[in-house]
């Protein structure tokens, strides 16, 4: 009897583990072609403006303002490539520029913040964000972290001039290379996608959402943010926006995350998202992880309630309109 009992609740686990996988991949797919029609232009243009040197161009009109936060004029050049590609290209640039260990760590601040800039803001926008304030958000809290983190890290800042000039073999050799690098990067977002979307559902379905909620409630309390957006905070902390975005667009869609709690969230992981897998990423380089997680998470933490306090000066304002004067 024990044995049958078993066999039939281990059957109808399996089933709703097939139903999970059947509801998600339709809407996985769905993402994930919205995620690579954006992907591949994007990487795509970057190339071509990067071989054909028009970066390095625009960059020599920034060199003023990054001379005034302690860096050498060519940073430009590191965070226009962020924010127009991610963090890999990040650190591939700073390899060829050989920055001081203090220069390069503070252009790491900005560029963790401000990078992928068109995925991430169609990311934030569709979830219910205003794309222009993201945007301004993302570039005031870099330069913001990058001016703080001059003041903060010990050493003198160097403001020398360092060639950010790059030497261009084949335009064919450069294709190839990132044609490779592309076919990657869309097999990783339609696997990574889908398995996100199914391990939702199987969250959803077994009631273990509630969970990960309790434990991380206080954090997120503390943090401004409301109950709800536990799981896309979890998301977006461990493999970022671009990837993440999946669930987040998912529960915004279906109606289980309010338009004004993901709104609260995305000002939140607009500043601080991704603290697995970009700051390991800077640990080739020979940076302490450390320094690249913390600041980000408290200027999040700022920007959020700021973001409260702006929300609620602007519900009085307009109660009080609402309320005729004797």
């Amino acid at each position: 009897m024990n044995k049958l009992l078993h066999a039939l609740q281990h059957n109808t686990v399996l089933a709703r583990l097939k139903e999970c996988v059947r509801a998600a991949m339709p809407k996985g797919m769905k993402t994930s072609w919205w995620l690579i029609k954006i992907t591949i232009p994007v990487s795509l243009g970057v190339l071509l403006l990067d071989y054909y040197g028009i970066l390095d161009i625009f960059a020599r009109y920034t060199e003023p303002v990054f001379k005034h936060m302690g860096l050498p004029g060519v940073s430009a050049v590191v965070l226009i490539t962020s924010i127009f590609t991610n963090v890999y290209s990040v650190v591939a640039v700073l390899t060829t520029l050989h920055l001081p260990m203090r220069e390069g760590m503070i252009i790491a601040f900005m560029c963790l913040v401000s990078h992928g800039f068109i995925i991430e803001t169609a990311v934030l926008k569709k979830t219910g964000s205003s794309a222009l304030r993201m945007i301004l958000l993302r570039l005031i809290c870099s330069f913001i972290i990058g001016w703080a983190m001059n003041l903060i890290l010990p050493g003198v800042a160097s403001t020398a001039y360092i060639s950010g000039n790059r030497s261009h073999g084949e335009f064919s050799a450069a294709f190839y290379s990132w044609l490779s690098s592309i076919t990657r990067t869309t097999i990783k977002i339609i696997i990574l996608v889908n398995v996100l979307l199914i391990f939702q559902k199987i969250l959803e379905t077994f009631g273990l959402i509630r969970l990960l909620e309790r434990p991380l409630s206080p954090l997120l309390r503390i943090m401004g943010l409301p109950k709800k957006t536990t799981l896309s905070w979890i998301v977006a902390y461990l493999i970022g926006l671009a990837y993440g975005s999946a669930i987040m667009i998912s529960l915004v869609e279906e109606g289980k995350l309010s338009k004004a709690d993901a709104d609260l969230l995305n000002h939140h992981i607009a500043v601080s998202h991704s603290q697995l897998e970009d700051p390991l990423l800077f640990l080739t380089l020979g940076y302490a992880i450390y320094w690249l997680i913390w600041p980000r998470i408290i200027l999040a933490i700022i920007v959020v309630w700021l973001r409260k306090a702006e929300l609620y000066y602007f519900s009085t304002i307009r109660s009080k309109k609402m309320i005729p004067s004797e």
